[in-house]
């Protein structure tokens, strides 16, 4: 009996052994055949088009001008016409104030003379047209002469503040319109209107004033401006996922086919890059010339590959 179980296991190995065998034999023809047949690549040629150059600052939104509503007497509150975030127009009446004299005294006056028509009632009126920012009192409140009521943003004054580092100034020396992205990806044209005459002395940035024409945008809104940097006419480019580089990116290069089925490893010297694609330098590539995009990463100097469509 322990004979016959022995055998028994003994057949069972053989047989396990013999199927990862021919599974192992399966896959290792598999594997030579995928290499022998090339990795699958795809490819693109050269561009000749102008090449732009561009710069992302920051831009936050603000008015520059603030109207200060203050009292002109000591008295009570007795209406108010406004609210925080409404819109006034110049002239617009606000606040009306009664004298604490007429609050207490004011009726007794007309009653021995009503030809008199003492009221000592003051109206106070917007001074510029603007968004109300803040609102200090409400009916009822005594205030006294100067206390501030409330603080109106002048409209016309709005704009956005572009914080540009100092040694970009002669980016925007000679221009004059830029373009002007906000966070829910519109975008606006901004004209460049005046700089401020001071720098940030931490950040040593600079504010320059752009004026957009656009309502209804909230202060301290921070947009995108984009400046641009150089421009380069019929220059020979590849995509940006042609260009491949080392650890330490001191060198660059790219996987060029010499045959249908063959790719080998081409030094570059790259200029200028924007967001998808690289200036070549040299070598000069032609029309023709086939370079590898996706799949040319961990390529040899040498290799065989397959191009997909």
């Amino acid at each position: 009996m322990r004979y016959k179980i022995n055998l028994l296991l003994f057949l069972l190995s053989l047989c396990m052994i013999t199927f990862f065998s021919c599974k192992n034999n399966e896959s290792k023809k598999e594997e030579n055949a995928a290499i022998a047949e090339g990795t699958p690549v795809s490819v693109a040629t050269i561009s000749t088009e102008p090449l732009l150059e561009y710069v992302d600052l920051n831009a936050t939104s603000a008015f520059l001008i603030k109207s200060y509503i203050k009292a002109n007497v000591n008295g009570y509150i007795e209406r108010v016409n406004t609210q925080p975030g409404k819109y006034v127009s110049a002239g617009q009446l606000l606040f009306v104030i009664k004298t604490k004299e007429a609050q207490n005294i004011g009726s007794a006056i007309n009653k021995l003379d009503p030809s008199f028509r003492f009221s000592g009632v003051n109206n106070i009126k917007a001074s510029t047209s603007g968004y109300v920012t803040q609102l200090n009192h409400q009916q009822g409140d005594y205030v006294q002469d100067g206390e501030q009521l409330a603080v109106i943003s002048d409209a016309g004054s709005f704009a956005f503040l572009l914080n540009l580092p100092y040694e970009l100034r002669s980016y925007v020396s000679d221009i004059r319109l830029v373009q002007v992205v906000l966070p829910d990806s519109t975008k606006l044209t901004g004209v460049l209107a005046a700089s401020m005459p001071t720098v940030d002395p931490a950040s040593q940035t600079q504010n320059y004033i752009i004026k957009v024409a656009a309502n209804n945008i909230p202060e301290n809104l921070i947009a995108k401006v984009r400046i641009l940097k150089s421009k380069k006419e019929n220059i020979i480019s590849l995509p940006k996922s042609a260009v491949l580089t080392n650890d330490i990116q001191s060198d660059f290069w790219v996987m060029k086919l010499i045959d249908s089925n063959t790719a080998v490893k081409v030094p570059v010297i790259k200029g200028l890059e924007t967001k998808d694609r690289v200036e070549i330098v040299s070598p000069v590539f032609s029309a023709s010339d086939k370079i590898i995009i996706t799949g040319n990463y961990g390529l040899p100097d040498t290799a065989k590959v397959k191009v997909i469509p």
